[in-house]
């Protein structure tokens, strides 16, 4: 393609409509902050209030359908054809699906999230009183809920149904396309456009939020290990830092820079956590891992469509149908990076991939990290809790700091915080690129710079105004939408698999009876 083409190529309405809309958030962000914030939080309580059934039903048949295309006669379909072979080694590709934007949160929440359970329970078990063994118990096996597979299925689904239309229909690597089975290949290309358009801001705010957040993390840990003063100058040289970084990472490619970037960062993660392990209490940690994933099996099926209408409460709004609403919304992004590394991989490997090994890993942090935590509070009597409660971005270093080695760990914990943000921000410009050059699966570098600098703009802005809640709330409003969007695909992606099944087995049938025949020949002849 003429290189004045390829650059101009993401020029079209999916860009400017989107960039026009990001832009008009950002600035209702920057200004109004409250008043984004008031609004975005009453429509998001109104949906999770009203259809919170709905996110807790559908995701769990997510699970369902994602395990059923695993475990059926359709697992052994191969993303590209037959004699596809998979591009990336077994540990570098789960080292880039943790690395695409989740894992960041994993680091964030690996403390936080327990150890606010822990000080104020889930309301399912009676009047469990906080602070004792009955709300640790409760606390971690609710945190491996909220960040296990339930977490990584819109984003197996999404990625699944990409990488089949991509890589066995010859499709573009686009939301819209994966539904071509159902509204067809032609027409309709304002519905088309939409689909994108949604995808493209979902994929921008949750970027940004999550940047953000990760920043106000980073200066935390800075302010906790080197007194480093937590401020605008503080937080504009880690953007600053962080945009260098990801743009020479995106820009060498994403054989170079986010490949080797992955490796690091779950290298990194597992130093830390062997680290904390052995460091911490480990008998403690080991046993609370064991029996928060035996609680975790025997309550899943019931904890999957668990509410609280009867209890007054807004736990599983906050919590559970938060967690949903927000990774149905991150799906495109999550989804279309994954499905651009898992080409050669069966049905049942990427399932299995996606859907179990980074929510494991994730689990396995939370029990040593949150476990640490819950211990030191309730047998050594810290306060990490009351830490957590004035500002959930202290919970991790509040934690290493009542540790031995802490100051070496938390150092090593802020590094990890940078390069999964580098990464994060690498693979969603990589992807952003692709969703707006119809779907170019190998995106210019112009478009990669003008995303990659509106979101590091954006988070800046939205840090500095305090903006970022609201923006974070107004990405999950477009999660309703959403699934009915991934409902047509999924309905989409099994019409294709069972006919490219069908015809897969007659052609086979066909050279069957065609050696055969040969065979009686060559017989007859002889």
């Amino acid at each position: 393609m003429d290189n004045k083409k390829k650059k101009l190529k993401f020029m079209n309405s999916i860009f400017w409509v989107s960039f026009s809309i990001i832009f008009l958030f950002a600035i209702w962000g920057a200004f109004a902050p409250d008043i984004l914030a008031t609004q975005a939080e009453s429509v998001y309580g109104w949906i999770a209030s009203t259809f919170g059934w709905f996110y807790l039903v559908f995701v769990f048949c997510l699970i369902i359908f994602n395990f059923y295309l695993a475990f059926s006669k359709y697992g052994k379909i191969r993303l590209g054809g037959d004699d596809a072979r998979p591009k990336y080694p077994l540990f570098t590709w789960i080292a880039m699906l943790f690395s695409c934007g989740f894992g960041v949160s994993i680091v964030f929440w690996g403390v936080a999230e327990p150890m606010t359970h822990f000080g104020t329970p889930p309301p399912f078990e009676g009047n469990i009183e906080a602070g004792t063994a009955e709300a640790a118990r409760e606390a971690m096996w609710s945190a491996f809920f909220n960040n296990g597979i339930h977490q990584w299925a819109s984003f197996t689904f999404v990625g699944l149904a990409i990488s089949y239309f991509l890589y066995r229909q010859e499709e573009r690597s686009l939301i819209s396309d994966t539904m071509n089975s159902v509204i067809g290949h032609t027409g309709k290309k304002p519905l088309r456009n939409t689909i994108d358009i949604i995808a493209v801001i979902a994929t921008v705010m949750g970027v940004a939020t999550t940047l953000g957040l990760s920043v106000l993390q980073i200066s935390s840990g800075l302010g906790s290990v080197f007194a480093v003063p937590s401020g605008q100058i503080t937080q504009f040289a880690i953007v600053a830092a962080m945009f260098v970084f990801f743009m020479l990472s995106t820009l060498s490619g994403l054989d170079r820079g986010i490949k080797y970037l992955s490796n690091v960062n779950l290298g990194l993660a597992l130093v830390l956590m062997v680290s904390v392990l052995f460091i911490g209490p480990t008998g403690f940690i080991l046993d609370s891992i064991t029996m928060g994933i035996g609680d975790y099996m025997q309550n899943f099926f019931q904890a999957s469509l668990r509410l609280d209408q009867y209890t007054g409460s807004t736990w599983v709004q906050d919590w559970p149908v938060y967690y949903w609403a927000w990774t149905i919304a991150w799906a495109p992004f999550v989804g279309m990076f994954v499905a651009r590394i898992s080409k050669g991989r069966t049905l049942r490997e990427f399932v299995l991939g996606v859907m179990v090994a980074p929510p494991l890993i994730g689990i396995i942090w939370i029990g040593i990290f949150g476990g640490t935590a819950v211990n030191l509070d309730l047998l050594q009597g810290t306060d990490i809790v009351s830490a957590v409660e004035q500002d959930e971005a202290t919970a991790l270093f509040a934690m290493l700091e009542n540790i031995p080695f802490g100051t070496i760990l938390s150092i090593l914990s802020i590094c990890l915080l940078f390069t999964f943000l580098v990464t994060s921000a690498d693979s969603a410009t990589f992807v952003l690129g692709m969703m707006t050059s119809n779907g170019d699966q190998n995106p210019s570098g112009l478009v990669k710079i003008v995303w990659g600098t509106l979101i590091a703009s954006l988070a800046l802005i939205l840090i500095i105004s305090a903006g970022l809640e609201g923006l974070q709330t107004a990405s999950l409003v477009g999660a309703l939408p959403f699934s009915i969007v991934l409902f047509v695909a999924a309905i989409s992606l099994l019409k294709s698999i069972r006919a490219d099944y069908k015809e897969t087995r007659r052609l086979e049938e066909e050279e069957r009876q065609r050696k055969i025949r040969e065979q009686i020949e060559n017989h007859r002849s002889s």
